[in-house]
């Protein structure tokens, strides 16, 4: 038996998902956890953000805590992302 202990709105959204999936949460976890037996490792990618991306995720995070956007329109985005491209 196997106790899990997470916060009820995430539990509701990944139940949900599972059910649209066809499995149960038990069922889920099972698979999982025969992913991680049969393959002797973690079975999701797992990766420590770069410096750039915790810039990035940091710029966001604040964005979202102010309300404020970085771009005055989507085509403004769009325009600096072509000329990043373009570099």
């Amino acid at each position: 038996m196997l106790h899990v202990r997470m916060d009820t709105e995430t539990k509701r959204k990944a139940t949900t998902a599972l059910a649209a999936m066809g499995l149960t949460a038990s069922e889920a976890v099972r698979l999982f956890f025969h992913r991680i037996a049969v393959d002797q490792a973690f079975p999701l990618e797992l990766k420590v953000p770069n410096a750039e991306t915790r810039r990035a995720m940091a710029e966001s995070e604040e964005m979202m805590r102010r309300g404020t956007a970085r771009f005055a329109s989507a085509d403004e985005m769009f325009a600096e992302l072509e000329e990043a491209g373009d570099q």
